[in-house]
């Protein structure tokens, strides 16, 4: 069984960014009829700043940015089966053509997506404020684990290295 380590404020946002800076997440939003349409997608998490909310980049004219208008909640989805960690974060989001926070949030990579830059006119930035997380996490990484795993196999003894718990993070 996995040891409970539920982790609040500063502590929370520093697992957060841990888990979450720079990776890509399953982002989900709710359609017409919302909690029985679920829409799902993966994003690149541009940062976790450090009052835990989460931005990423969009197109003012997606789906998901008038869902978001229409409908804020929104879960987003984190897996790293390479990492051994796992989060989930349920929140409220807010998506804006905030061209400050694009400037400061802007990589080369995103150019992929937006043809103009960071000029592209109908950029904008999803905030997402968390109400709820959970995390999934190792205590040592992946390699002891999986040596953990084996020795469980060979002695016929349970050997969990996991770590999880809640991330509460008071909204500022």
């Amino acid at each position: 069984m996995s040891d409970i380590q539920n982790l609040t404020d500063q502590e929370a946002i520093k697992k957060m960014q841990e888990l979450g800076n720079g990776e890509v997440c399953l982002f989900c939003t709710f359609g017409e009829g919302q909690e029985e349409n679920l829409q799902f997608r993966p994003m690149a998490t541009q940062s976790i700043d450090d009052n835990g909310h989460l931005w990423f980049f969009s197109d003012r004219r997606s789906n998901k940015d008038e869902q978001i208008d229409e409908y804020n909640k929104v879960y987003l989805l984190y897996s790293n089966p390479g990492k051994q960690n796992y989060m989930c974060i349920e929140g409220s989001a807010i998506a804006t053509l905030d061209k400050a926070k694009v400037e400061e949030l802007w990589n080369p990579i995103a150019k992929a997506w937006f043809k103009d830059g960071k000029d592209d006119p109908f950029i904008s930035v999803i905030e997402v404020i968390p109400q709820r997380a959970h995390y999934w996490d190792t205590k040592h990484g992946k390699m002891i684990s999986f040596l953990k795993i084996l020795a469980s196999v060979v002695s016929n003894k349970t050997m969990d290295d996991g770590v999880e718990g809640e991330l509460e993070v008071k909204s500022r």
